[in-house]
């Protein structure tokens, strides 16, 4: 397997791809999509593979994790409702509203760290760095193989 430069899918420079995989989920998830295709069908890049590897992750990640947060502070918001009108005390109202905000600013804070993450991986990608992001990154090193 080729270590880091030379050609990838599409015939482009495999530093072009591990950039486009990033910076292409800025647009209606392309980069996704291209990440999926050089998974498919580049099997000696390592350079595109591992960044190809690494979006993907990168994006499903925090989509899963946002989704679990709101669906939180839904049902929080829910049950608040219901447990303040059937008990009438409005300290659990306000339990709940603090709670929920609290799991906004981990949403807020998700989506920030999913843009750094997205920016930084396509500089070291287009760099020819393979730079394993905090937790995901050594999972796209083994799939990458």
């Amino acid at each position: 397997m080729e270590n880091a430069h030379g050609k990838s899918v599409f015939d482009m420079d495999a530093n072009l791809v591990a950039l486009l995989c990033y910076l292409g989920n800025f647009v209606c998830f392309l980069g996704l999509i291209l990440s999926i295709i050089t998974v498919l069908q580049d099997k000696r890049n390592k350079l595109a593979r591992f960044h190809a590897w690494q979006s993907i992750l990168l994006s499903i990640v925090p989509f899963v994790t946002l989704i679990v947060l709101f669906v939180l502070i839904f049902f929080g918001s829910i049950i608040g409702a219901i447990i303040d009108s059937m008990i009438g005390f409005p300290i659990v109202s306000l339990i709940v509203m603090i709670v929920s905000f609290v799991f906004y600013i981990l949403a807020i804070i998700c989506s920030l760290l999913l843009l750094v993450g997205q920016i930084l991986g396509a500089i070291k990608g287009y760099n020819g760095e393979l730079f394993k992001l905090p937790i995901i990154g050594k999972m796209a090193d083994k799939y990458s193989g």
